[in-house]
């Protein structure tokens, strides 16, 4: 049986480009995530990038994000996806360390 359309073809086609914005703004979400959850980049990842060692961390960090499916995802957007990047270790350095989990945790007395 053929199944017979109701919508017009630019109908279809916003409706086709509302999904892609919504898988890729997920996309973005999901590799923000992972990069939250990569142990190596810290408030002091950006520093490191700029010294000797920066290639190093670089190929480190990138290697983290091939071995998760969501790094993959924004093969497709390479400077969305490094625009990301940078941004999140800015923000890092920015806020610099983490806060000891003594210091979030009320005192007990």
């Amino acid at each position: 049986k053929a199944v017979v359309s109701t919508q017009s073809t630019g109908e279809r086609e916003a409706e086709f480009q509302r999904h892609i914005k919504d898988r890729v703004a997920l996309a973005k979400s999901d590799f923000k995530q992972l990069l939250k959850e990569i142990k190596c980049v810290s408030h002091k990842s950006k520093d490191t990038l700029r010294g000797p060692n920066g290639d190093s961390h670089m190929r480190e960090i990138r290697q983290f994000l091939t071995n998760d499916k969501r790094g993959l995802v924004l093969d497709d957007l390479p400077e969305e996806r490094d625009r990301i990047l940078d941004d999140y270790l800015t923000e890092l350095e920015k806020y610099g360390p983490p806060p000891p989990p003594t210091a979030t945790r009320p005192s007990k007395r």
